[in-house]
């Protein structure tokens, strides 16, 4: 008689295996997508059927590797799947990426940062400390808030009008000195202002007494996936001196640009 107690387990493994493929392609469209996705989109972009698709969206919504838009019929990268591309980024090419940053902080002569942004926080993913005994210390991985710092409003100001609409009113705009904005529309005009000009200035927003500029970092589609920022405190980095920083700025940013993976 034949053995066939080996056949179910096989299937299982073949439908486990799909299974776990489906859902990396599905994670994959949403990660390329600049807006959130539905499950009608998902299936044509995928050959899937709905209640596959449907499937697997409540299963990774579930699990926090998608976000569902306040709409409920679209889906937008989740915490989990950002904290993923984070550590991605935090940790490929470090020593690259780092040569780039302490070249830069020769020529600024300040404390020279990679960001980027994890749900609604700007996150340093690396940093190189200027040699000055007067500076700010913050370690790679801390977190700061949007509205107040450059890097933050750069990411904001690249963000399509109803993202970002949906992220401001999630924020608390708290008055961290005298010229943090701390009014949606105040905040909208300077954002409106930063992607004009293509740079994010923090003009003692964030703490008083410091100073600080931000350009973005591009990837291979033309989207902003992080900034390099570059702070000093008052009256010694001043922003018409930040400023004047921002062909090496911009130089380092494509430089950092050619480092981030395909």
């Amino acid at each position: 008689m034949a053995d066939v107690s080996r056949k179910p387990e096989k299937t299982d493994e073949r439908d486990g295996a799909s299974a776990m493929l489906r859902a990396l392609h599905l994670l994959g469209e949403v990660a390329r997508s600049p807006v959130p996705l539905g499950v009608p989109e998902l299936c044509i972009r995928l050959s899937l059927p709905k209640p596959t698709v449907h499937r697997l969206c409540q299963k990774l919504e579930a699990e926090s590797y998608l976000l569902r838009d306040p709409d409920g019929r679209r889906f937008a990268a989740g915490p989990r799947f950002l904290r993923m591309g984070f550590d991605m980024l935090r940790n490929s090419v470090s020593s690259e990426r780092r040569g780039i940053l302490e070249q830069l902080v020769e020529v600024a002569g300040e404390t020279c940062n990679f960001v980027t942004r994890v749900g609604n926080e700007a996150v340093y993913l690396d940093r190189v400390e200027a040699s000055w005994p007067l500076r700010m210390h913050l370690e790679v991985g801390s977190r700061v808030p949007m509205h107040c710092t450059a890097s933050g409003k750069l990411f904001l100001s690249a963000m399509r009008p109803s993202q970002r609409r949906r992220i401001l009113q999630t924020l608390h705009l708290k008055a961290h000195t005298p010229n943090t904005f701390t009014s949606v529309a105040a905040l909208e005009e300077e954002l409106e202002r930063i992607a004009q000009r293509g740079y994010s200035t923090d003009d003692q927003e964030f703490l008083e007494g410091l100073c600080a500029i931000a350009v973005p970092v591009k990837d291979g589609r033309g989207e902003i996936v992080g900034a390099v920022a570059c702070h000093g405190p008052v009256p010694r980095f001043s922003l018409e001196k930040a400023e004047a920083l921002l062909p090496h700025l911009m130089r380092a940013a494509a430089q950092l640009a050619a480092t981030l993976p395909e």
